[in-house]
């Protein structure tokens, strides 16, 4: 299996191979502009020619290693180009190279070895239509372009590999965030079912005591009371499916029971005097809903209201809760974004995370994000889906 890492490094390979190649061919192809040049200002003979760019193309090939002995390519170059016309564009290439790869006295000995090998070579074959003066000002300037674009070529690869690590550490912290909050928000409904569950088993244990204690009772009246411990414990147990699993935090605060979707009017209440326009539809009105279902459509109301207080204040928001007649129950929030706007309330997304996490809990699907609608604009929709068994 071929991993993203490994898919990476392959890619810089394939890259690098590309990079040595094309320096190669640049050093021959030099070699063969200078050589020219210099068979017709020096007079040299096509014999003279032919066996320079050989050997400037031969030693061309130390290119190959530049990355893995840098300063040994260089050295060997800058020497051997005081003799071989045809190397002097494969020694600046090796100088270029140790400059991006190399800090400190290696590479100032190696760029000081170029520079005194160039005016060698300058003084041992001299061109006779320009004066010496000029020849050393150019082999100086030359060496001095290559070192600044070398230095300019590490400043780059070395903000590129920066801004690589921090956006790597960015997106780590940012998982590990995440996951606190996740962990946070299983801690935090635990304790809620936990009070829950406890209120189930009581009224087991206080149905099936009356029971013992109470030979007189009807059949009718023990049938009722039967059927009150039966459906307790099946609440009980719907609840602990839901606590396994969730993180329990440690004892010792004293948690009030949660809302549910019985306090949805007075949530609906307090949003609007907090100066959230809401228009809510309300289709489960009256109907049977399970305390952790009620929890989390509650949860996922305040949480939508909130956020649009916040990021779109002013605007009207829609509430529908509705069923989708195929087992599930339909939550949709929703606030046009008419412009650009910036909230004065600061926020990170963290209730976002804790609201996926409790409709994961309960085997549902969360969608949340920016849509447009033809003809009304942008909207901010917060949707969820939940089951709801009959």
């Amino acid at each position: 299996m071929v991993t993203p890492a490994t898919e990476v490094e392959r890619s810089e390979r394939n890259r690098q191979r590309l990079w040595d190649v094309t320096a190669v061919l640049s050093s021959c192809l030099g070699a063969a502009i200078l050589l020219g040049d210099a068979q017709a200002s020096r007079g040299l003979s096509d014999d003279q020619v032919f066996l320079h760019l050989v050997a400037g193309c031969v030693l061309a090939q130390a290119l190959w290693w530049r990355h893995r002995r840098p300063v040994a390519v260089a050295v060997l170059l800058s020497l051997v180009s005081v003799v071989a016309e045809g190397a002097g564009v494969a020694s600046l290439i090796a100088l270029f190279t140790v400059v991006t790869l190399r800090r400190g006295r290696p590479t100032v000995l190696v760029t000081a070895l170029s520079l005194v090998t160039g005016l060698l070579f300058a003084w041992l074959h001299p061109d006779p239509t320009v004066p010496m003066a000029i020849t050393i000002a150019l082999t100086a300037a030359i060496n001095a372009a290559t070192v600044a674009i070398g230095l300019a070529a590490r400043a780059r690869r070395e903000l590129i590999a920066s801004l690589r690590e921090r956006a790597a550490r960015a997106e780590e912290e940012t998982r590990l965030r995440a996951d606190r909050l996740r962990s946070l928000e299983r801690e935090r409904i635990a304790r809620e079912m936990h009070d829950a569950l406890a209120h189930r088993i009581s009224m087991v244990s206080l149905h099936a005591g009356a029971l013992q204690i109470r030979p007189d009772l009807t059949p009718e009246e023990v049938a009722k009371a039967a059927a009150t411990i039966r459906d307790s414990a099946h609440q009980a147990l719907e609840d602990l499916r839901e606590i396994l699993g969730v993180l329990r935090a440690g004892d010792g605060d004293d948690l009030r029971p949660q809302p549910g979707l019985h306090d949805l009017d007075d949530l609906l209440a307090d949003a609007r005097r907090a100066g959230v326009r809401v228009s809510a539809v309300n289709h489960l009105d009256g109907l049977p809903v399970s305390a952790s279902l009620g929890r989390t459509l509650y949860r996922l109301i305040q949480e939508g209201l909130t956020n649009a207080g916040k990021h779109a204040p002013g605007t009207s928001v829609r509430l529908l809760v509705e069923s989708t007649g195929e087992g599930e129950l339909h939550l949709l929030i929703s606030n046009p974004l008419p412009g650009v706007t910036r909230s004065v309330v600061p926020g990170a997304g963290a209730g976002l995370v804790g609201l996926a996490e409790r409709v994961e809990l309960l085997h549902g699907r969360l969608s949340h994000g920016v849509r447009d609608h033809p003809g009304a604009g942008l909207s901010f929709d917060l949707e969820a889906w939940l089951p709801w068994p009959s």
